[in-house]
């Protein structure tokens, strides 16, 4: 059953349903033993717990893991070992994963030739970090 560890957290801790070896670079399903039934207008979030990604190397490779609410399946996590030295064994009951439940709202897109401006523009991945004319360092201490 999925829990929270604290008061106010945002996410509760989805736990490990089967053991699961993972050698450095491996990934895998990891089964939870979870299955939800969530209203219209809501979707569950499955994000990587912060402690296992900073000691271990272990994150979620289609973070954030989208649960739909029509979904009535088992809930898995795709669990990866980033580390390129060690692997991890993930035993029953390890906590694996986080659950984050969340309103979404649905768009409706309508094709249109041109976009109003704004401030950003067309400007994509890093076009807010540098400066021109000036090294990562320089940049990063101008922020």
């Amino acid at each position: 059953m999925p829990g929270y560890a604290h008061p106010g957290d945002a996410g509760a801790d989805l736990v490990a349903a089967e053991a699961v070896h993972l050698e450095p670079g491996e990934r895998a399903l990891v089964a939870t033993g979870v299955r939800i039934a969530l209203p219209e207008g809501f979707a569950a979030f499955v994000v990587p717990r912060s402690g296992l990604a900073a000691k271990h190397g272990i994150s979620i490779v289609n973070s954030p893991g989208t649960v739909d609410a029509g979904y009535r399946g088992e809930i898995k996590v795709s669990l990866i070992n980033t580390d390129i030295r060690s692997a991890y064994d993930v035993a029953v009951g390890d906590r694996i994963a986080q659950l984050i439940i969340m309103p979404v709202a649905r768009a409706t897109f309508i094709p249109v030739d041109d976009l109003p401006d704004s401030v950003r523009g067309a400007g994509g991945f890093g076009s807010t970090g540098y400066q021109a004319g000036l090294t990562q360092n320089e940049a990063g201490q101008n922020r």
